[in-house]
């Protein structure tokens, strides 16, 4: 097992709550994680057909012959959201801490049931797939930038070395034949497939759902539902405009991005590394793979994210706004393997318009870090500890955040 940064934090929620939910795509390791700190706990699978069942026609039953006295592995619970009524009142009568571990692949689904049955009895904890840091801790990461984002970051690519090109094309089908069907009654799956394959040809641009729905022919209220379909199921995720203090002067739309790169190349058939040199969508990729990241790295941590692009009318831009209460940052992410001017022209005009004080920082594609008046100039590797550089905020579990009302029904940040 690739060890996850996110190990000590799940032992400390379950010393403190009765329920820990680990949240996250499919493969991404939740399964192992748990098993791996909760190895005395009795473990169950939902995804089982016959299993699912039983829970289903007589959950009261279904818990107490599958518990026992250390606890209980409930995996993929959104199959059965009705257990988690039976769940608050076994552990309002059993008062253990960490006795309920739960994992779920589709966040919407699991967060509604959570914030009606457990509030107050759980930890949220979102696990993506591996993160800069983690593989360089496994020493597993690729060498370069282009080897990264095409490779993706699923465990399954460096655990047990198979194929990306393979793994994600499986991934794919299993994902639109499965869970498609399990979150929305989606009737037609070629269609349905064809707006992810335009989604992923949009990575790291402005999201405009009235154009995805004219290049599809369905209407604009369809292409939105689809949409948290894959916002649901942590394929998408959209980084939202930081416009504090800016009026009507700056872009309000939100971006789009892949979680996983690995996928994105896939539904853009992109079929090596070597690709990506003169692909169109080198650039948002490279964008894709890096804020994805930062939001690993606050999870990792148990930090809520604060993430967000700045892009005013005349097309001045900032890749990435961290705001904190006692902070700011600027990140400018690019591709290019050599460090120019051009990078750090936008910090300049982002001074003259706002009084904000911010750190600035400019990662790329190269194996450099420098110093810079105008910025820290991070190589795409060494980007990985960039939140542990910045002043600490308290986590999730030290705020006590535990109900919908605190946890966003998907991890990524709403409109501010």
């Amino acid at each position: 097992m690739i060890k996850r940064d996110l190990i000590d934090y799940v032992r400390k929620a379950a010393s403190q709550f009765k329920v820990v939910a680990i949240l996250g795509p499919r493969q991404s390791g939740k399964t192992t994680l748990v098993t791996t700190v909760f190895d005395k706990h009795r473990y169950v699978s939902l995804e089982d057909y016959d299993v699912r069942a039983y829970a289903k026609q007589d959950p009261r039953l279904f818990l107490q012959e599958y518990s026992n006295e250390q606890g209980l592995i409930l995996d993929e619970v959104q199959h059965v959201p009705e257990l988690l009524s039976y769940i608050q009142t076994i552990v309002d009568r059993e008062k253990k801490n960490g006795f309920f571990i739960l994992t779920g692949s589709q966040n919407l689904l699991i967060n509604q049931a959570v914030s009606q049955t457990l509030a107050g009895r759980v930890a949220l904890i979102t696990l993506l797939p591996l993160s800069i840091s983690e593989l360089q801790n496994a020493t597993m990461l690729p060498e370069t930038i282009e080897e990264a984002v095409f490779n993706g970051s699923y465990p399954s690519i460096y655990g047990d070395h198979t194929s990306p090109e393979q793994t994600y094309s499986y991934y794919i089908r299993s994902y639109i034949e499965r869970d498609v069907r399990d979150i929305k009654n989606i009737t037609n799956l070629t269609l349905f497939q064809r707006f992810l394959q335009l989604c992923a040809g949009r990575t790291g641009q402005i999201l405009n759902l009235s154009s995805l729905g004219n290049d599809l022919g369905i209407d604009h209220k369809t292409a939105r539902s689809w949409l948290s379909v894959l916002e649901a199921s942590y394929i998408v995720f959209l980084l939202y405009p930081y416009y504090k203090n800016f009026g009507k002067r700056v872009i309000k739309s939100p971006k789009i991005y892949f979680v996983d790169t690995g996928i994105a190349c896939s539904l853009l058939n992109i079929r090596s590394p070597q690709e990506l040199f003169s692909h169109y969508l080198r650039g948002g990729l490279v964008e894709s793979y890096i804020i994805s990241d930062l939001y690993k790295q606050y999870y990792n941590c148990d930090r809520r994210p604060s993430l967000y692009f700045w892009r005013d009318l005349q097309g001045n831009e900032i890749d990435c706004v961290i705001e904190e209460s006692l902070f700011g940052a600027l990140i400018e992410i690019k591709a290019g393997k050599t460090v120019t001017s051009d990078y750090f022209k936008h910090f300049s005009h982002w001074k003259n318009i706002t009084e904000l004080t911010t750190k600035n920082y400019v990662i790329y594609g190269g194996a450099d870090i420098q110093n810079r008046s105008e910025a820290m100039v991070l190589s795409w590797k060494s980007a990985g500890n960039l939140v542990a550089s910045l002043p600490k905020v308290e986590s999730y579990t030290e705020q006590g955040v535990t109900s919908q009302e605190n946890h966003e029904e998907s991890d990524f940040p709403k409109t501010p």
